[in-house]
């Protein structure tokens, strides 16, 4: 797929459960798409006149209001699952296989012919790289940062920019915290973020991290974790503490099951209900309890030595990292809206669309 994108010169975006199958750091990756996507990914997705989704599903979260999705593209659907195939998009190619075998065939057909793909599409699509670079000049996954509170996305963003020299696996539960590590934490690799889709299965994290440092003996294994997801199957530090594994549970403790608390407040005109946790326990009180380590950070002057500490320590960590409770997590495709209309910040009801000519999006 790598090579496909590069030899074609497309844009690419991924699913949450794909991110790491392409670089996130490479210029032509435009960042997730869907619910919390990127701006330019949703945008681009939603303009482009040829769409090629390689083994996904078009699910709720990535294609909004179905009739309005895509809907000046062609579309091209490879996956191994034919059930999966016009289930919810109607598509006008479809290519049933495993995805490795029709990749490979597809680049092999493309150098066999001697085609310069990239060379010859790059006067065809600049105008579409154009567009996309004013869609990426919105800075979609821009916060207004703090000295005084920790800011979620700045914890994400410390964390990843401390820890991205060591091959790291994330693991994370879910909830606002699991978006805001998919948006902040650059994957390069696959199966390096191991996550839970679907519906969403709160307390994922933990016991995933330590199925993946067993796994994984010598690598560094983090879990970015909500103090309501984590509390689901904190149990399973025993067996972290058991097996001398060195997890690390990085948690974005904001007193809230933060999702819900968002869409009771941008959706339900802040009509809260049982969003907020009262009676949260002292989890370096946990940590000393279970035999562990246990860090905290309150300060945004505080953060990076106590990720380093979390980061060099040779056991299993519990980090209480207190933010911004008030926090939202933006971008967001609000219900029952097609995909290019996001709101993009605290202060925007529902951002207006830019449109633009498209062209191919992988």
């Amino acid at each position: 797929m790598r090579e496909l994108v590069q030899i074609t010169g497309f844009p690419i975006t991924s699913t949450l459960q794909g991110l790491g199958a392409y670089p996130g750091d490479d210029n032509q990756f435009l960042g997730m798409l869907g619910m919390h996507g990127t701006y330019e990914a949703n945008n681009a997705m939603h303009d482009c006149d040829l769409l090629i989704n390689i083994g996904a599903r078009f699910d709720d979260r990535i294609t909004g209001k179905i009739d309005e999705f895509s809907p000046n593209s062609k579309k091209v659907h490879i996956d191994i699952d034919p059930s999966s195939i016009n289930k919810i998009i109607k598509v006008d190619l479809a290519l049933v296989g495993d995805v490795k075998d029709i990749l490979k065939g597809i680049n092999k057909t493309i150098k066999k012919k001697n085609i310069d793909l990239k060379k010859s599409n790059k006067q065809k699509i600049s105008k579409w790289w154009e567009q996309i670079q004013k869609w990426r000049n919105k800075n979609s996954l821009h916060f207004q940062n703090s000295n005084e509170t920790i800011k979620p996305q700045h914890a994400v963003k410390r964390l990843y920019e401390l820890t991205k020299d060591k091959d790291t696996f994330i693991t994370t539960e879910v909830g606002q915290h699991q978006m805001w590590a998919a948006q902040h934490y650059k994957f390069n690799k696959p199966n390096r973020w191991m996550t839970s889709g679907g519906l969403g299965t709160m307390g994922y994290g933990l016991p995933a991290a330590v199925g993946v440092q067993i796994a994984h003996p010598n690598k560094l294994v983090i879990d970015i974790a909500g103090e309501a997801s984590v509390l689901m199957t904190m149990q399973e530090m025993s067996t972290a503490v058991q097996y001398n594994l060195p997890i690390k549970i990085f948690i974005l403790n904001n007193q809230y099951m933060g999702m819900v608390r968002q869409w009771q407040e941008l959706l339900h005109e802040k009509n809260y209900s049982e969003s907020y946790s009262e009676a949260l326990p002292d989890f370096i009180k946990m940590a000393e309890a279970y035999g562990c380590k246990g860090i905290k950070a309150e300060k945004p002057s505080e953060l990076d030595e106590k990720i380093k500490e979390m980061v060099e320590f040779k056991g299993p960590v519990i980090f209480d990292c207190r933010v911004d409770p008030n926090e939202n997590c933006f971008p967001m495709i609000p219900s029952g809206k097609p995909h290019n209309q996001m709101i993009l910040g605290p202060s925007e009801k529902q951002e207006n669309k830019i449109t633009g000519k498209g062209k191919a999006l992988v």
